[in-house]
């Protein structure tokens, strides 16, 4: 239907199409393989940004290619307008459509990221969003770099799957199903439950430093790329406006913490997140007027959460270094003194 459906039909986030799994053992026929893949990914959502931390924060950028989509989709949906020619410079296509097409002939469903693309023979492997991040924290040990974060640790798995799966039926869910409620009390109950949730995420962060405690987790990846899109988008675009992000201290704080943490904030890219949104959903926004704030700067800003202590990458762990040439996005300038 379009870009122009937006807010015009219930929304219904779909299950991934192509779930198979790239594994240490190969179990789906794909094993994991430096070089052999490439991860698509738009900076503007918040899905394909968990495989954007993730990769960074593993230090698989040399293990697995990236390729950014430009932000405004047409109504064959992700496009490569970003590269010279209009063309991804490794698998040589236009649109992401037609790695779709090249694994399922005919394929007429919703076309997403992130995916991870098989480089030999052009065929999407996978774009089941919920499992790809699991994966490389896990299926991808070998190919991690020195220092890396254990993001998914073993003995820690029940507790975040169950945090995560409130965080994302609520939040990272949640912001949808109220920006695209075609029906009052559709939207007013998606927003109630939204901020519910994020009233219990603030609560259990006022005394640890993150949501397992001392070390960041996988479940902070995901909560982070919702927080990080709250002010520019959710809050006036789907109506999630209760408060601001900024305006509850502690989650503020929490999310300017981790977007100074290398492998968050250099992954960030205000301007497609807001012309994505704004742009992209006509159904909702028909003059497609991009906002020109919030200003960004305050996401610099200290933040203070030093003093609950805790080591973001592990007892052990590092930081990832520089991103590679032409990955990284330029952070916002310094807020201005005395900003908040």
């Amino acid at each position: 239907m379009g870009n122009a459906h937006y807010g015009t039909r219930t929304f219904v986030r779909s299950d991934a199409f192509f779930a198979d799994r790239i594994t240490a053992d190969g179990r789906d026929g794909w094993p994991v393989e430096a070089g052999r893949y490439r991860l698509v990914v738009s900076r503007a959502c918040p899905w394909a940004s968990r495989a954007l931390v993730v990769r960074r924060l593993l230090g698989l950028e040399d293990a697995l290619s990236l390729a950014v989509a430009d932000p405004i989709q047409d109504d064959r949906s992700w496009r490569f307008t970003l590269d010279p020619g209009g063309r991804d410079p490794v698998l040589g296509i236009r649109y992401l459509s037609e790695a779709y097409d090249a694994r399922a002939r005919d394929y007429s469903g919703g076309v997403s990221v992130p995916a991870i693309v098989d480089v030999p023979s052009g065929r999407v492997v996978t774009n089941d969003f919920q499992r790809i991040t699991l994966d490389l924290a896990t299926e991808w040990r070998a190919l991690h770099r020195t220092g890396a974060p254990e993001l998914y640790p073993e003995p820690q798995r029940a507790e975040i799957d169950d945090v995560m799966e409130g965080i994302y039926r609520d939040v990272n869910n949640g912001v949808y199903r109220a920006g695209f409620a075609t029906e009052q009390s559709a939207y007013e109950e998606a927003y109630a439950t939204l901020f519910s949730r994020l009233d219990q995420v603030s609560r259990r962060l006022a005394d640890r430093r993150y949501l397992m405690g001392d070390h960041i987790t996988e479940a902070d990846v995901r909560l982070f790329t919702t927080l990080v899109r709250f002010d520019a988008v959710y809050h006036g675009h789907f109506k999630c406006n209760r408060s601001k992000l900024a305006e509850d201290p502690v989650l503020w704080a929490y999310a300017r913490d981790l977007y100074q943490t290398p492998g968050f904030g250099d992954t960030v890219d205000f301007d497609h997140i807001k012309r994505h949104y704004y742009q992209v959903h006509s159904g909702i926004n028909p003059t497609g007027i991009v906002p020109a704030g919030p200003e960004p700067s305050g996401w610099r800003t200290p933040h203070h959460r030093e003093g609950l202590g805790g080591s973001p990458f592990g007892d052990t762990g590092t930081p990832p270094g520089p991103a590679p040439a032409g990955e990284a996005v330029p952070a916002p300038a310094p807020a201005p003194a005395g900003g908040s």
